[in-house]
């Protein structure tokens, strides 16, 4: 298999190490990736065919007669999404009867575009479509259609299969596609923009595959033609001007705003800009959106959107626990824009936002098994209240089903997240047991890194390099170790500052300079050298902005990255009755046979477990945020 040459002048100057050039061997993830290659993307692939998400292809494609099926006529960015995690999936496990069954979809899916690259099944079956959202023809109502949508979410799949296989197949549809689009998009034809972003992402990916530039410029004239209205209509929902991002030029705006997956999809695709144009107006008006979300707009857990109603971000300080959207995918989004920060600045304080996101509100969207999820992630639930589209638990689809399939095509990716390099250095960004072999210094370095994060802050890391030379090796001393909370001060440690890191070298103590939040060791390195890193620990005790009426007066529990709630079945009194005492009443230990083996933190009548592992075992009340006693 021959993985095919980036060919773009710029790009990010911090490149992350490809995810298959990382293997995970710890006990925390390895196995999440496992569940997700064995249940969850098998699950969602079912539920695709289930559906009738896989049969309008086969319509669409004349080879199966009948109307359109499903109540959204966007559904076909499902099987895309889902495409994309069997890609990855196969990049890293060879599995020649999953190879096989994608081949078959990804041929479906090229007999169902039109000759001139239109691929919209609703309006392939059916030319003139009553549906609503789809409008009356092509790119009618791109505010609700999801044409430019499903356009994203197949280029990043089909880019993702041609980097995991070498095939062509899916690219070439792609390619058709994006072709037809910026026919028809651009400053001489159509001025209108997608509704809900990610094809600005998905073009800019399809730009470093084929180096051809006119991708990158549509991607850059959808971002520039928001907050332009003097050839269309404003695209809000109802009352929310904002709701698509489209109320203001984006590089004016400076709040996060509006319906968040959108947002953060947006972000990131400007984050792509700012990198490959490049153009660093783009990275001054990220900081500002960015700073905004940490400073008011994001729950503990990492969790973004305060509203139901759009699916949208609050106002400052909006931030109510029982009707807290949180959706899953503005989670995976979040960790892709911060992740595309990181790689843009080399500032830590990204990562702190993307480990929090990913330990607590991403890792909640899917059970333990891996087959039942959640949309909404409430910091606090009654029981009663049916926040998950119509229901109390989890569940195993949704007739809008984007967060299930968005789940299955990002856990293959996760191993891409830990390391990253410069040419002169080497990142280590999350911990966790594993191996990556990179590029450093002209030469190949294999880094190796022993830990049980995230219940022990314990982590060995061993470099083995070809031959001796001097680079830097970058350790994220994590912001909760550095009593900094998600990046901002939103929220804080109640109580003493964090005990400092501990960093030995080869057996011996070394003065830990920092850079950037990193600690970092600028040495000569030889094969089998040593370092370890001692982050203490301790269950702490997190106070929020008073400004946030929700959270007045009370206290949630954080240990590491992982944020701790209390489900009813825990507590020996009615949960609203729960209280926190001082932080030399709360302590930890590891219990192995609870939720397939987990660290705790033991209360006064209560016991804590972490947020991402709730309704598990059956849905019931629980609660984040608990009343703050001193005692």
């Amino acid at each position: 298999m021959t993985t095919p040459k980036t060919c773009y002048r710029h790009d990010y100057p911090i490149a992350p190490a490809p995810f298959t050039a990382v293997t995970l061997r710890d006990r925390f993830w390895a196995p999440r990736l496992e569940t997700n290659r064995t249940v969850t993307i098998p699950s969602v692939l079912r539920k695709c065919e289930e559906s009738g998400r896989v049969d309008n292809f086969r319509r669409a494609g004349s080879s199966l007669p009948g109307p359109y099926v499903g109540k959204n006529p966007f559904d076909d960015t499902d099987v895309y999404k889902t495409l994309e995690g069997a890609a990855r999936s196969l990049a890293s496990h060879p599995d020649p009867e999953l190879d096989a069954y994608v081949d078959r979809l990804i041929e479906l899916i090229a007999r169902a575009q039109e000759p001139d690259g239109y691929l919209y099944t609703n309006r392939t079956i059916d030319p003139r479509s009553t549906h609503p959202d789809a409008g009356p023809e092509r790119w009618s109502n791109l505010v609700m259609s999801h044409e430019l949508y499903n356009c994203g979410h197949l280029y990043e799949s089909a880019c993702a299969h041609h980097l995991a296989t070498g095939k062509r197949s899916f690219l070439d549809v792609a390619l058709r596609s994006a072709d037809l689009v910026r026919r028809e998009f651009g400053p001489n034809a159509r001025h209108d923009i997608p509704g809900h972003q990610i094809i600005e992402m998905g073009l800019a990916r399809l730009y470093r595959i084929t180096g051809d530039r006119g991708y990158l410029e549509t991607a850059r004239f959808f971002l520039e033609q928001r907050g332009h209205h003097e050839t269309r209509p404003l695209y809000q929902y109802e009352e929310n001007e904002g709701y698509c991002q489209d109320h203001l030029p984006v590089l004016e705006q400076r709040e996060a705003v509006g319906h968040a997956v959108r947002a953060v999809y947006m972000y990131s695709g400007m984050a792509d800009v700012a990198a490959l144009a490049p153009d660093p107006a783009y990275a001054r008006a990220l900081d500002a959106i960015w700073r905004s979300v940490v400073e008011s707009r994001i729950y503990l857990t990492g969790g973004l959107g305060s509203r139901h109603k759009g699916e949208a971000f609050g106002e400052a300080f909006e931030l109510p626990n029982a009707t807290a959207y949180a959706e899953t995918c503005a989670a995976i989004g979040s960790v892709q824009w911060n992740h595309r920060l990181f790689l843009l600045t080399g500032e830590s304080r990204f990562y702190d936002v993307l480990e929090q996101t990913l330990y607590n509100r991403l890792l909640s969207g899917v059970s333990l098994k891996g087959d039942e999820f959640f949309y909404a992630n409430p910091l606090e639930s009654d029981g009663v209240f049916p926040f998950n589209q119509g229901a109390v638990g989890r569940q195993p689809w949704f007739v809008v089903s984007c967060c299930p399939t968005n789940l299955s095509r990002f856990f293959p990716s996760l191993p891409g997240y830990l390391y990253a390099t410069t040419e002169t250095a080497v990142y280590v960004n999350l911990f966790a047991g594993s191996s990556a072999r990179v590029e450093v210094a002209g030469q190949r370095v294999e880094v190796v890194q022993e830990t049980d994060y995230p219940w022990s802050g314990s982590v060995r890391i061993t470099v083995h390099p070809e031959r001796k030379a001097r680079w830097q090796l970058l350790v994220r001393i994590p912001g909760w170790a550095r009593g900094r909370v998600l990046g901002g001060s939103l929220y804080r440690f109640e109580g003493r500052a964090p005990e400092p890191a501990r960093i030995l070298l080869n057996g011996k103590p070394t003065e830990l300079t920092e850079r950037s939040g990193y600690a970092s060791l600028d040495r000569e390195w030889e094969d089998g050298d040593v370092v370890e890193i001692d982050l203490p620990m301790p269950v702490c005790k997190v106070i929020a902005d008073s400004r946030i009426p929700d959270t007045r007066g009370k206290a949630a529990i954080q240990r590491g990255p992982i944020v701790y709630c209390v489900e009813g079945m825990d507590a020996d009194r009615p949960i609203a009755e729960v209280a926190i005492g001082g932080r030399a009443s709360l302590e930890a230990h590891f219990e192995p046979d609870v939720l397939r083996g987990l660290v705790v933190v033991q209360g006064k009548g209560f016991r804590a477990v972490p947020y991402y592992a709730w309704a598990n075992r059956g849905p019931g009340t629980m609660r984040v945020w608990l009343r703050n006693s001193a005692g």
